[in-house]
């Protein structure tokens, strides 16, 4: 039977086909038994990022823009600051306005409340070469002064004696204008209720506070639509009570929590004065008169 015969010899073919590659020596590896036992490494841990600081940022900017935050106007601040001060209806009471701003916000207290409306006037002092910077407040009899500040801008005493009693002259000059020749309210043991449109460093409305306790009031408030939460807690060491509506964290004027905050005039302060004055002749009469029948 023909067939394929190899031309290679039966013994060399047999080899030939069964004859292992050579092959090259590894180097010994050292961590070839931890390799042969080690388990697969777990997939590193997801960390998410802090984003507390964040939110709580987000939750104040909400709480910024949130419309039910907002007063429409100083009329509307007035009212609801009246219905929170309810309770001192037929007690004792004088409504303490902050001029300018402070006059629209306390003349409808005052009106709610049935009680006399009267000016307390504090003026910021103001730092050298820029003015809205404040070295402290002052009002008539009272200096409320930031002796690290003054020192910090070394601020002289020539200046500072110069800025008081500027502002001092100022004082007296809108009083005289404020009240049209009206004396003071009578503060003497009454209940001190110092308002204003709102409160951002709080200087001046200490000074006002102190001042009310200086004229003899027995008891002293202070009641804003809006102030800084942090500021809060100053105001409440120098009043007996301080009521305030509205106390966010981020604070940057008191403007931003009004739809409407236009300039108020010193014609439209005088002109509020004078109709408050009148609405409470009559009750002023009758008090005077009780204690002498």
């Amino acid at each position: 039977m023909s067939g394929y015969r190899s031309g290679l010899r039966p013994t060399s073919h047999i080899l030939a086909s069964v004859a292992p590659r050579s092959r090259r020596r590894e180097p010994d590896d050292p961590l070839a038994a931890y390799r042969r036992i080690r388990k697969p490494m777990p997939p590193p841990e997801r960390v998410e990022p802090d984003r507390r600081q964040e939110l709580r940022e987000r939750e104040d900017e909400e709480e910024m823009r949130s419309p039910s935050r907002e007063f429409v106007d100083r009329t509307d601040a007035g009212k609801q600051l009246a219905a929170v001060l309810r309770s001192l209806a037929g007690d004792d009471v004088v409504v303490l306005a902050i001029p300018r701003g402070g006059v629209e916000v306390a003349a409808v207290v005052a009106e709610e409340l049935r009680a006399p409306l009267d000016v307390v006037i504090p003026r910021k002092v103001g730092a050298p070469s820029n003015p809205e910077l404040g070295l402290g407040a002052i009002a008539e009899g009272v200096e409320v002064l930031d002796p690290a500040l003054i020192d910090a801008l070394g601020v002289s005493r020539e200046y500072l004696s110069a800025e008081i009693a500027r502002e001092r002259e100022e004082i007296r000059r809108r009083a005289h204008a404020y009240r049209g020749g009206r004396p003071q309210v009578e503060l003497n043991e009454k209940v001190a209720v110092v308002v204003d449109d709102g409160v951002a460093t709080g200087g001046t409305a200490v000074a006002a506070l102190r001042w009310a306790r200086l004229h003899g009031a027995a008891r002293v408030i202070l009641a804003v639509p809006v102030a800084p939460a942090e500021g809060v807690d100053r105001l409440r060491g120098e009043a007996d009570e301080v009521v305030v509506l509205f106390a966010p964290k981020l604070f940057y004027a008191v403007g931003q929590w009004y739809l409407d905050f236009p300039q108020v005039s010193d014609r439209r302060v005088v002109e509020l004065l004078a109709e408050a004055s009148t609405r409470t002749a009559p009750r002023a009469g009758r008090d005077d008169e009780g204690p002498s029948s």
